[in-house]
């Protein structure tokens, strides 16, 4: 593997993690209500769902076989329009302008949600809460593919569930520790680094529009997160003089 693998590799594995972990957590919280087995039985339902999408995307794309410049093309601006969502709402965060994600509120949320739902519902609480962040690693997983290979890229996202089941399971509770909302904002600035570098590569080849080659990859990702801390410090610094103001 070289760089661009072990990089594309790393934002799989870093964006499933932030997915899995939030899963847990709704999990955890649903297993209090209803029991291990049940709760675990919900997760695994929604996994195999997951796993069949990403076994029926190998099959589809090795159908398709299609012009590589156009499928590069296409991947990029979605890892664009994907990272992008992911950076707005870390840049936001950073400026104070949305709440930091908090699992243990999370958590506290869903059991108060649990008190008094029946059992099948509690089992629908967490197969869809499972399933929705399963879809997002499902389409990362098929996008980021093509920097890897479908394999790589879900053994990437195996690799992190495997590690948030582990330390999950271990603690029995909220994974408060993980530096969820700095793992977002990384993330989104891989993303959107490989979005430009596919994207620009497709339309006008990859050596017109990137003559250094891969490592291209590290100046985009660090012009990409050093221009988000700087936008997230100028809106905090802006919005503090008015906030002084009103006081």
């Amino acid at each position: 593997m070289n760089m661009t693998n072990w990089g594309a590799a790393g934002a799989i594995f870093a964006a499933s993690a932030v997915e899995w972990v939030e899963a847990f957590t709704i999990v955890l919280a649903v297993a209090l209500s209803i029991g291990w087995m049940r709760a675990s039985g919900a997760a695994a339902c929604a996994l195999a769902a997951v796993a069949a999408l990403i076994a029926a995307s190998a099959a589809g794309l090795r159908w398709i076989d299609g012009d590589m410049l156009v499928m590069r093309t296409a991947i990029g601006l979605f890892l664009l329009l994907f990272g992008l969502r992911w950076y707005v709402k870390a840049v936001r965060r950073y400026a104070g302008r949305t709440r930091l994600h908090d699992e243990a509120e999370e958590f506290r949320e869903t059991r108060e949600a649990l008190d008094h739902a029946e059992t099948r519902a509690a089992w629908l609480v967490a197969f869809k809460g499972v399933l929705l962040e399963g879809l997002e690693v499902w389409l990362l997983v098929v996008a980021m593919g093509h920097g890897l290979n479908l394999a790589q890229s879900a053994s990437a996202a195996v690799a992190a569930l495997l590690l948030v089941l582990l330390v999950g399971m271990g603690l029995r509770r909220p994974l408060t520790a993980v530096p969820e909302n700095t793992l977002k904002f990384l993330v989104a600035s891989a993303l959107l680094s490989f979005g430009s570098y596919w994207s620009l590569a497709g339309l006008l080849g990859e050596h017109t529009a990137w003559p250094l080659g891969d490592p291209t990859l590290l100046l985009l990702f660090a012009v990409y997160a050093g221009c988000g801390r700087l936008l997230a410090w100028r809106v905090r610094t802006a919005a503090a003089p008015s906030v002084g103001a009103r006081a």
